[in-house]
């Protein structure tokens, strides 16, 4: 699973361990990455969404059709 939203586009950040002697090494900072399934009415169909923990929240508020449409703004694939 690449480690994106397809909400809100998180995706994962980059930068440096630092240890305490103070030598630097590549880290990543990755989102929390959910798979969800949620049932989307207009379409009489389930619909399978890979988002962050911000995003599943965000979909609680607004609504899943509002969120499929904003998805589809975005040109992402539902």
């Amino acid at each position: 699973m690449s480690a994106h939203c397809q909400l809100t586009g998180a995706q994962p950040g980059f930068g440096n361990t630092i240890s305490h002697s103070h030598r630097r090494t590549s880290r990543r900072f990755d989102p929390n990455i959910q798979r969800k399934r949620y049932w989307l009415p207009s379409e009489g169909r389930y619909v399978r969404l890979t988002l962050s923990a911000k995003a599943i929240k965000t979909v609680d508020s607004i609504g899943i059709e509002a969120a499929v449409a904003r998805i589809r703004a975005r040109g992402g694939k539902v």
